[in-house]
């Protein structure tokens, strides 16, 4: 049962940073233009992309990563583990941060220039990477 909840918890975490690293970039292209049309559009995009795809998939990663923590509790005494689930938890932040940032787009499209969001759109990337290699490598041992 437990590679079952694995390759849910996998699917999941893609689909999670697929909109991810998607939000972001849209919220780039949002900010860079001044056609009223395309604010609609974006908003549009934006707002069914973190409904029905990011947010969604960060909760199934969240249920099925803690089903696997229940399961084997003995994960959570590996050091590997504890930097892993900081680098989560900051992804949960950056998903915090987009979801805000939909709103505030949708009333000023203009509340942050576009370069702040390229340099938002990397977090989540950098974050996976961290997470990644916790995971295989087990860097600090196990």
């Amino acid at each position: 049962m437990f590679h079952w909840i694995l390759a849910i918890h996998v699917i999941a975490i893609i689909s999670w940073m697929a909109g991810m690293l998607y939000i972001w970039r849209l919220y780039v292209y949002h900010s860079s233009t001044d056609e009223p049309k395309l604010h609609e559009t974006f908003q549009v995009m934006e707002r069914r992309l973190l409904l029905y795809i990011t947010t969604p998939a960060a909760i199934l990663a969240l249920l099925s990563g803690g089903t696997m923590l229940a399961m084997n509790p003995a994960l959570l005494t590996e050091p590997w583990m504890h930097v892993k689930l900081l680098f989560v938890l900051g992804l949960f932040a950056s998903h915090g941060m987009a979801s805000s940032y939909r709103k505030k787009l949708a009333v000023n499209p203009h509340v942050k220039p576009d370069k702040f969001f390229r340099v938002m759109n990397e977090i989540p990337t950098l974050l996976m990477i961290g997470i990644v290699i916790m995971v295989v490598v087990q860097p600090f041992g196990h």
